[in-house]
């Protein structure tokens, strides 16, 4: 593929899912995993597991920290601002225009009840979202990551724990059981 190519569909892509998806980043990442894994096939699902993970991580938006590692993982710099710039121009046209009209609609009663159900829609997609990252952990098979998930999510949902710290903890026990995996493989190696 050619790099006008595939900078013409990073963008895109970027920008429809940006333009018809509402909810924030929980909401739009799932659906750039079935872009860019099931239909383009770029991307395998583990490596995206790993992007959106260090785009939860970095401070900002998600879907645009999420856009601009795809973008980068693809074409380098470029291709990170390509997917940005689909990404963010999208919701700042909307948004412009929703501050305008919301002004005038704020009161009305209709328009509180199709917000009160895009929550729950919303909402649904983000338990979709978090089942499939679980499930995802849980079929790799390995203790670990399985037990800091559990361990992570009774920490914040039990005893309130900041996110900060939870990320802080979960980032380096993966950080040590990597160096720990690697470490065995180098010495099966040099066993052979």
């Amino acid at each position: 593929m050619e790099k006008k190519d595939l900078y013409i569909t990073l963008f895109k892509s970027t920008f429809f899912l940006s333009m018809f998806t509402f909810g924030g980043g929980y909401v739009i990442v799932p659906l750039m995993e079935k872009k860019f894994v099931d239909e383009l096939g770029w991307i395998n699902e583990d490596e995206m597991l790993d992007l959106i993970a260090l785009g939860q991580s970095a401070p900002g938006p998600i879907a645009v920290n999420t856009s601009i590692l795809v973008g980068y993982r693809m074409a380098g710099v470029p291709g990170a601002m390509v997917t940005v710039l689909g990404t963010i121009i999208p919701p700042l046209f909307i948004m412009t225009a929703l501050a305008y009209i919301y002004l005038a609609v704020r009161d009305n009663i209709i328009v509180n009840n199709v917000l009160l159900g895009m929550q729950a829609g919303v909402a649904a997609i983000i338990v979709n979202v978090v089942y499939n990252m679980g499930k995802r952990v849980v079929d790799q098979k390995k203790v670990i990551p399985v037990l800091v998930m559990i361990a992570a999510l009774i920490a914040g949902i039990i005893y309130q724990v900041n996110i900060l710290w939870l990320l802080l903890f979960s980032g380096i026990i993966g950080a040590m059981t990597t160096v720990w995996e690697l470490k065995i493989r180098k010495n099966k190696g040099d066993d052979k």
